[in-house]
């Protein structure tokens, strides 16, 4: 099977598309972050409750939590990126008339595409851990479930 010029051009838009979602996710969490961090630092200088120091652990938690999956995105658009530059070596390649690289270097665009959105699953399933234990804290969740709510005459 040989490819052309149009071949890695394909994936531009798609990793583009991509690394415009990953860069969002990233400035979400930052934004979720600096808002934890300052919620911390207020928690800490009224600490005299119970409440207080069991809401800043939650938060230390979550603020943990967020640094993994920082460095989760940070991975997933450095792959991101060198898919990207991957098909435009590919593209280059191709010009060029080495055929057989640019096979081999499409070939590592596409794997390290694929990486980045295995990455991108496991932080999605980290993400959503976190929102679990956020509703965990709230004692009805905890108590129900869909069949005693759809039953339930409340």
């Amino acid at each position: 099977m040989e490819i052309s010029l149009t071949t890695p051009a394909l994936l531009f838009p798609a990793i583009s598309l991509l690394l415009l979602a990953y860069t969002n996710r990233f400035l979400a969490l930052a934004n979720l972050v600096r808002k934890l961090h300052d919620e911390y630092i207020e928690g800490r200088k009224r600490h005299d409750e119970f409440t207080e120091l069991h809401k800043n652990k939650i938060i230390l938690w979550q603020i943990k939590n967020l640094r993994r999956r920082i460095n989760l995105i940070r991975y997933m658009q450095g792959l991101g990126v060198f898919s990207f530059l991957g098909c435009v070596g590919c593209m280059y390649s191709l010009y060029r008339g080495a055929a057989v690289v640019a096979e081999f270097i499409f070939a590592v665009a596409l794997l390290s595409l694929l990486a980045s959105l295995f990455i991108s699953l496991a932080e999605i399933i980290q993400s959503t851990r976190a929102i679990e234990l956020e509703l965990s804290d709230i004692e009805e969740l905890e108590k129900g479930n869909i069949f005693t709510d759809i039953l339930s005459k409340k």
